[in-house]
C-alpha cells in the first residue's frame, strides 16, 4: 500500500551507508533543545527519516541529487511498503551545514568566547562583526561531554538538530535575510565544539572559515 506525506524538512548527510539523505521533520512551532525550561523530547519533534538519494527519473532527478546538507526543503514522500521515496522536492532555504571532526588552529574569536562562558555553564555565544562593524556569524560553544557521549556526532547525525540555533537568527529584526552556513567543528586541542553560524554563506567569513577548516 503506497502513502504519500508532505513536509518540511532540514537535509543531513546519512550516518548510515548507502546513498541515501536523512531527513528531519521540522516542527510547525520551535522547539528550543538549549533552553532548560523546554521538557519537549527532542526525538518526537524533529523526527528521522531516511531517504535514497538515487534512482529518480528527469528534472526530480537533477532536484534530488543537488540537496546539500542544511538545506529546508518542502517534500512529498510516498510510502510504498515501508520504503520512502522522493515524489516532489523544492528547496526553501539554501542553508548548508559543513562538518569538521579534527579542527586544529582554532581562531581567537572562539576561545574568547569560551573562555568568557561562566563556571558551570554548557553553553556559551557571542555575535562577531566583519571590517565594516556589521555582523557576519553567530558563535556557539558547547562544553564537550564526559563519557562515552560525542556531542560533535550528535550535531553531525541530526540527534541534536540545528535549528533552534537557526530559529534563534530568525528572530533577530538586525540579522541579514540570507541563506546561512553552518560550521560544526571538533577542536583538538579545546575542551568545547564549536557552533559558528555564518550569517550569509556566500560572505566573507564562509568563506574564510571554508579555506581554513574545509
Amino acid at each position: 500500500m503506497e502513502v504519500t506525506t508532505t513536509g518540511r524538512f532540514r537535509v543531513y548527510r546519512s550516518p548510515r551507508d548507502g546513498d541515501e539523505l536523512l531527513l528531519l521533520e521540522l516542527p510547525e512551532e520551535r522547539v528550543d533543545w538549549t533552553d532548560p525550561a523546554v521538557e519537549t523530547d527532542v526525538d518526537d519533534v524533529y523526527s528521522p527519516t531516511y531517504v535514497p538519494q538515487t534512482g529518480y527519473n528527469g528534472d526530480l532527478a537533477e532536484r534530488v541529487s543537488a540537496l546539500e546538507p542544511g538545506n529546508e526543503i518542502e517534500a512529498t514522500l510516498t510510502w510504498d511498503d515501508g520504503d520512502p521515496r522522493f515524489a516532489d522536492v523544492s528547496v526553501r532555504d539554501r542553508t548548508r551545514f559543513r562538518f569538521v571532526g579534527a579542527a586544529t588552529g582554532l581562531f581567537e574569536a572562539a576561545r574568547e568566547t569560551w573562555r568568557a562562558t561562566g563556571d558551570g555553564e554548557a553553553i556559551g555565544s557571542r555575535v562577531t562583526y566583519g571590517t565594516d562593524g556589521d555582523p557576519n556569524a553567530v558563535l556557539y560553544v558547547f562544553a564537550k561531554q564526559p563519557g562515552a557521549r560525542d556531542l560533535f556526532d550528535e550535531f553531525g547525525d541530526g540527534v541534536v538538530p540545528v535549528d533552534p540555533l537557526l530559529d534563534r537568527l530568525d528572530d533577530e529584526a538586525d540579522v541579514p535575510d540570507a541563506p546561512r552556513e553552518v560550521f560544526v567543528l571538533r577542536p583538538l586541542d579545546e575542551e568545547f565544539v564549536l557552533v559558528a553560524i555564518a550569517l550569509d554563506r556566500d560572505g566573507l567569513f564562509a568563506r574564510t572559515m571554508r579555506d581554513t577548516y574545509c
